[in-house]
């Protein structure tokens, strides 16, 4: 089982620092080259997830040092991965316009100009909500044999 109070300390490190480490530390050349369906597009996305999933470990290890709740470095570990991978996943080429349009979401997807305003777009709004629920996952994981 999973504990409460690691579960909440994870999943409040990693909100945080998934939000500076997508709007401040992804610089604007991976932001705008990561989903190219060429090598140089993947290399990008994987430098952005790098930096992502170092500022989350980061966040995760000063929260846990501060608050003093005992995590299992494995499952915190295996919550990261997870995260990572899903990140790297959903900001690929075009994943979350295919996975929007067969769930029937992809007017919405489409809604805004991303040219001019890409962060109040429907695409923005949907990969967002994307990684926080894949946050809530790995908080998940990475509550297992915490605390006790």
């Amino acid at each position: 089982m999973g504990d409460p109070v690691v579960f909440t300390v994870m999943f409040v490190a990693l909100y945080a620092a998934h939000a500076v480490a997508d709007h401040w530390v992804q610089t604007h050349h991976q932001a705008c080259g990561k989903g190219a369906a060429t090598w140089r597009g993947r290399l990008l996305c994987a430098r952005h997830v790098a930096s992502l999933t170092f500022t989350q470990t980061v966040a995760v290890a000063a929260a846990v040092w501060v608050t003093g709740v005992s995590v299992s470095p494995a499952a915190a570990a295996a919550g990261l991965a997870v995260n990572a991978v899903s990140h790297y996943w959903a900001d690929r080429w075009s994943t979350l316009a295919w996975l929007a349009r067969i769930l029937g979401k992809g007017e919405f997807h489409r809604l805004g100009d991303g040219g001019s305003a890409p962060t109040g777009t429907g695409a923005y709004a949907l990969d967002q909500s994307w990684h926080v629920g894949w946050l809530f996952v790995a908080a998940l994981i990475g509550c297992i044999g915490g605390a006790a």
